[in-house]
This record gives structure tokens, sequence and C-alpha cells, in this order.
């Protein structure tokens, strides 16, 4: 795992700093109101597209099944085409490579495409420490670069900033002049000038990958920007950074994740940007890379195909998750604490970082509303792995909260012990204070209202005839 995980703070208090925060919340439901709406106009496209929905999940249900064979298949492929291929099954694995590359090759200079991977495996610290200056290309990965922050979305890392806040943020960090526009048009001219010196003075590129087609040994990325283009081209070396699951048998499974991805991301039919790399520079081809380096990294997701959660390796990282998602809406996705934000962190979290005791609480950052996975191009049951991992969580932590529930449940098995609770339940307003204090019931009351039963039940009523 990677040793940055979770700040020293807990679930709770990172989404009451959130929710206090109105302009964070207004920013983020903006965004996502608008991803949603696009979301479903792009997929209204379609014939059928809860049949392709379908057909998507069975093909990564497939590729996860032959995902050993398949990963050979893609490292021959690239291997033949004259590239590298690193097996990483850590994240410390993955640094030490890219760190090796960027040194033998004299690099001082990193130009990095948008990559969830690379912020996985804390990668930028690495090669800082190494003495490389890396720049992130994109722009929201920049504008949150440039403030000291991480991905608030993983399509759009900087949703949860205005366009007043990020001028702002030039002005103080890139002596941007006090007088630059906050139209958005003239924010993204700036940002073009600042970034295209990075472009043609970065020695090394590295990218993560949407797909990678195990058939031909390409890299798939999708883009809205040409800075994914450009960091393939112009360096003399290209790192590619691969979760290992995000494979594609051939170009007929890739194309069908490609009509969905961009649809249930941002409402388009393709991005902007739908670029494959083969290989590095091949004879008489005037750009491209000298050397080509792919990391395949594992990081717990070889234990995590073998477990009862394997179906959240399906997941395409589009992002429609976030933008339903009615706990996300409100809190962003710094709250989640560590690099994967929204349904798919609530899971991806406590699975790839469980060895972090904070990791397993983030899967009650949800209300099972089903919202995700209606929203999910691969159907993966979200809400199914969430209660699991709330199951487990709860089997771990044993003591007062199971001998609660059990009492609970024993008390309300039998009709006579029922009604005797639920009449004693009405003989004082003070009993639902007191268990607002209790140990078991003090972290569920902390930030709600605890219920007050009425003063007569509604069998008393019925009986009354009222």
């Amino acid at each position: 795992m990677s040793g940055h995980l979770l700040p020293g703070t807990t679930l709770r208090q990172r989404t009451a700093d959130a929710v206090a925060d109105e302009r964070l919340r207004s920013n983020v439901a903006r965004a996502v109101d608008r991803f949603a709406g696009h979301r479903l106009t792009g997929l209204a496209e379609l014939d059928d597209a809860d049949e392709l929905r379908r057909a998507a999940r069975a093909a990564k249900q497939q590729v996860l099944a032959d995902l050993p064979a398949l990963l050979e298949r893609f490292a021959d492929r690239v291997l033949d085409l004259g590239g590298h291929v690193c097996w990483a099954p850590t994240a410390a694995d993955a640094r030490r490579y890219v760190v090796q590359v960027v040194e033998a090759a004299g690099a001082t200079r990193v130009a990095k495409s948008k990559s969830m991977a690379t912020e996985e495996i804390d990668l930028n610290p690495a090669l800082a420490a190494a003495g490389a200056e890396v720049v992130e290309t994109d722009l929201g990965e920049w504008i949150i670069q440039l403030a000291g922050e991480t991905p608030s979305h993983i399509i759009a890392p900087a949703l949860h900033k205005d366009r007043h806040q990020i001028k702002d943020l030039f002005v103080d960090t890139v002596a941007a002049p006090p007088s630059l526009d906050t139209e958005p048009t003239e924010l993204v001219r700036f940002a073009r000038e600042r970034l295209r010196e990075v472009f043609l003075a970065a020695e090394v590129g590295i990218t993560g990958a949407n797909i990678a087609v195990a058939d031909t040994g390409s890299i798939v990325l999708v883009t809205n920007e040409g800075n994914g283009r450009l960091v393939t081209a112009l360096p003399r070396v290209h790192v590619v950074v691969l979760g290992m699951e995000r494979l594609a048998a051939d170009w007929r499974q890739a194309d069908l994740l490609l009509a969905l991805l961009a649809r249930s991301a941002t409402g388009q039919r393709l991005s902007s940007y739908t670029s494959v790399v083969t290989g590095p520079r091949g004879q008489g081809e005037v750009d491209g890379p000298d050397e080509l380096h792919v990391v395949v990294l594992d990081n717990g997701r070889s234990d995590l195909l073998a477990g009862e959660h394997h179906e959240m390796l399906g997941c395409i990282r589009c992002g429609a998750c976030l933008n339903v998602c009615p706990v996300y809406r409100q809190t962003g996705g710094h709250a989640y604490g560590w690099v994967y934000p929204g349904p798919m962190g609530a899971v991806l979290t406590p699975l790839l970082a469980a060895d972090q005791p904070e990791a397993a609480e983030v899967a009650g950052a949800s209300t099972l509303c089903g919202a995700c996975m209606d929203a999910c191009p691969v159907q993966i049951p979200l809400q199914d792995l969430l209660l699991s991992l709330r199951r487990a969580k709860a089997a771990d932590a044993g003591g007062a909260e199971r001998a609660a529930w059990r009492a609970w449940s024993a008390a309300w098995s039998d009709p006579r012990r029922y009604a005797a609770t639920t009449r004693a339940a009405t003989w004082g307003r003070w009993a639902a204070d007191l268990a607002g204090h209790l140990p078991v019931g003090r972290d569920w009351a902390t930030g709600r209202t605890m219920p007050r039963p009425a003063g007569e039940r509604f069998r008393d009523r019925w009986r009354a005839g009222l």
C-alpha cells in the first residue's frame, strides 16, 4: 500500500468540515448536477443503453476471469513492440521502478497526464525526492497541484473550486497578473501558455491508462484536453502506470467500453481526445518516445480478485456514481480521505488500504440508496459491496455494538416483548436523549437529531378507533 493514506482525522470530522463549507458544497453540487444531466442525455442517444451496460458488465467479468492470461498476452505484445514491462506487486515497487527510469534518462523535468493510479502510489513526492520537477498538465490536476491538494473527483479533480478561487490561486502561486480575467477562456489561455513550456522541456512523460488492449499491446487514453497527446508524443521516454485490471481482451471489448465511458462521465459520445499508444516510436515515425515503459500495478488487486469483492475491479473510472451520490454532493471528494472518493471510493479504500485502520470506516459514507448502481455503466452492485464491508467491520469491532443489536433482535423477535418495549418507549421523551449519550448511541447521535417516540402507540390508537 501507499504510505500516505488517510490523514489523522476521522471520517466524521472530515465530513463535518466539508458540510460546513457552503461554497464547496455549492461548487460540487453544480458540477455533479451538470455531469449527471449530460449522462442521461448521452445515454438516451443509444438504442438500448441497458443492453449495452449488460454487455459491458459481461465483458469486464470475462476479463477478470481471464486476467492472468490477458496480462501475459498484453505484456508479450508490449515487449514485441520494443517496450519494457515492470510487474509491480506494491506501490513501493512501482515508485522505485519509475524513479529508476527517470534517473536512467538523466531527466530533471517530468510532465504528467491525469492518472489516479499515480495518485494511488504517491508517485509525485517520490520523483521530487529524486530531484525531478514534476508538473501535472491536466488543467484540473495542475490546479490542485498548485493548491497542494489531492483530486476531489476522479474525472474533474478541481470541481470543488470556482473560477474566482482558481484565478486567486494562479495569482498567488504562478505569478499570474492580478488583472487576469476570471472568464474560463482567459484562465485556460493563461494555463495553456504556462504548460506549453513544460511539454517542450520535459524529458519524461507519465500517464495512466483508461484501457489496455491485450491483443495489440495498445494503451488507450481518454482525455478532454490535448495534454495527453503532448505528454506521450514529445518527451523521449513515456511511462505508463497501469492498474492491472484495466484490460480489454481485444478491440471489440475496448470499443464497447469506450461507447459507455465518456457518456457515463460527461455525456459525450467520445471524449475530445481518445488516443491510442502502441509501442515506442517506430522507424520512419516523426513523433513518439524512444522508450516506452509500462508499469503493471497490483497493489492489493490480486487479493481483491480472489475475494468476494472482486466485482469492484470491473470499475472503468467514469465517475458516474459520484455524480448521483447524495453523500458526495454534500462533501466533495476530500472527505473520503484517500485517492478514490464517492461510492466507488467507499468500496475501494477499505479494500486497497486494508492495512490502514482508518480505511474501514469509509464504507459508512453511503446512504445505500442504490443510485450508484443504477448509474454504473458496468452494473457493479456497489450497495451490496458496501453492506458486505460494513458487516465485516461490525464483526471485527465486536463488543458493545454487537451486544446491542443482539439485544434489540431478541426483544423484537417476540410479540410480547415487542409490545412491552414499544410501551416503555412512550413513557418519557427523556429516553431518546439518554440513548444519545450511551456508548452505543453516542457516535450515531453526533450530528443527528435523535428520533423521539410519540406519546401514544399506533396499536393503541387503532384499538381506540382513532
